[in-house]
């Protein structure tokens, strides 16, 4: 029997459990409520098997997150398809309905949203403290209202992720920003403007996106974000009614509308999912089909791959990935050691760069893992010590690997979401047995993510 879960108002759960009941008089199914229960849990995995099978990539988190917050513009519902059923998700859907939206899902990955009955523009500080994606909600609470108070944000520990950027873009339209433990955001009228931002920072360009579309007059932002889900909030915002001009590149030109309607719109395959998979199959040593995979975003994370020594091909929608044979990393011209260093799109994405750093553990050769943006990002390679990998950590952003290297299973923590990943890919290749706690942290970015790898084969149990 399918199991959705339902959100209506502000009296929504996110654990609450949905369960269509069929009804004799043949009229459609009625809703069955059962409360759940948040439960912590552990991975227990029996590595050191070839996996093998197809798998598709979810929706992309850090597009649906922007997407939920960009339907508080709409004067009418929208509806969203591909959302990932992930807990950073739950979350947010949590706070948009405790400002008084009416949030329903619809299906598996289907979620509706009617933002009419919103009339708040103050976020609980328990409810932001638990996302960093709460930030989003400034944006369009503040085109809406002319106001909003947020506390400050919470999220992933990976180094210091400061909000001037967000602040700047504000002012620039004519708000005024208040610090007070948190900060508060006024403005008597946005009017358009032209702004650069001192960083190319997705979330602060997707809060100047959703402000100024409803700005008056024409906004041109400068040094904007481009990532996939950057551009993915365009166009939904672009179904809309919203006129934007320059999407996919860093300079963005938006015309001011007095409203923006109802929408349908489907999220785009998570880039980052695609490449932590490719990452599986290689440690794995696995051959493995992704299926559907989203190409148009995939150049700079297949070029990094590759120069790890992953082969992969391309099969009509589905990229199918070689893990089954040596990796060997290509060094660069005249002997020098090879690096994969991320930066702001079309650069290897951040997000990746502790999926391809256990990556590298087994690839032959030597590589340098250059994380430019966040400063913790790479404090989780002890844990890779810890099963046997050979890495030179150099300094807060900067690591040398040198593979391959036999692991051995172990007791693991998840720090975060994308090193809980890395680390959850080194204990399906590592011979023997790991635990692996904390899982909640993987489980906010990746859905499903035991039952969806038992589909290739791997040996992973959930432990409560």
């Amino acid at each position: 029997m399918a199991r959705l879960s339902a959100a209506r108002g502000p009296g929504y759960v996110p654990g609450t459990e949905v369960e269509p009941v069929a009804e004799s008089s043949g009229s459609p199914a009625s809703l069955r409520v059962t409360p759940g229960a948040k439960r912590m849990a552990t991975f227990l995995v029996e590595g050191g098997h070839r996996l093998s099978g197809r798998v598709r990539p979810a929706g992309n988190k850090n597009a649906a997150l922007p997407c939920l917050a960009a339907t508080i513009l709409a004067d009418a519902p929208v509806v969203l398809e591909n959302v990932p059923r992930i807990r950073d998700v739950e979350t947010f859907l949590e706070i948009v309905a405790s400002l008084g939206a009416v949030v329903t899902w619809t299906d598996r990955n289907v979620v509706s949203v009617d933002p009419r009955g919103i009339v708040g523009d103050t976020i609980d500080r328990a409810l932001a403290e638990r996302i960093r994606a709460s930030l989003l909600l400034a944006g369009p609470l503040l085109a809406r209202f002319g106001h909003v108070a947020l506390p400050p944000p919470g999220g992933d520990v990976i180094g210091r992720r400061r909000m001037d950027t967000h602040f700047i873009a504000f002012e620039a339209l004519g708000a005024h920003v208040s610090l007070n433990g948190g900060f508060t955001i006024e403005a008597v009228r946005l009017r358009g403007t032209d702004m650069f931002l001192d960083e190319p920072s997705v979330t602060a360009s997707e809060n100047a996106i959703m402000a100024s579309v409803l700005a008056e007059g024409h906004t041109r932002i400068r040094n904007a974000a481009a990532e996939p889900h950057v551009q993915d909030l365009c166009h939904m915002l672009v179904s809309m009614g919203a006129r934007i001009g320059g999407i996919g590149t860093h300079t963005l030109e938006i015309d001011g509308v007095k409203s923006l309607s109802g929408t349908r719109f489907r999220v785009g395959a998570d880039h980052i999912e695609t490449g932590s998979f490719i990452g599986l199959a290689a440690v794995t040593g696995s051959r493995v089909v992704i299926e559907r995979a989203p190409f148009e975003h995939l150049d700079s994370t297949l070029l990094g791959f590759r120069r790890l020594g992953v082969s992969t091909t391309r099969e009509g929608d589905d990229l199918v990935v070689h893990g089954d044979a040596e990796h060997v990393i290509r060094q660069d011209a005249f002997g020098h050691v090879p690096k994969i260093d991320d930066g702001p799109w079309p650069a290897f994405p951040a997000d990746l760069t502790s999926i391809a750093l256990v990556t590298a553990t087994q690839c032959r050769g030597t590589v340098l893992i250059h994380e430019k943006m966040f400063e913790s990002r790479m404090y989780f390679t002890d844990k890779l010590v810890g099963l046997g990998a050979s890495i030179i950590l150099c300094d807060p952003h900067r690591a040398v690997v040198v593979g391959p290297s036999p692991l051995t299973g172990g007791v693991l923590e998840s720090p975060d979401i994308r090193a809980g990943m890395a680390l959850l890919i080194a204990a399906l290749g590592a011979e023997g047995t790991s635990r692996i706690g904390n899982i909640g942290q993987i489980e906010r970015g990746y859905e499903r993510i035991d039952e969806r790898l038992r589909g290739l084969g791997a040996r992973l149990e959930r432990t409560d």
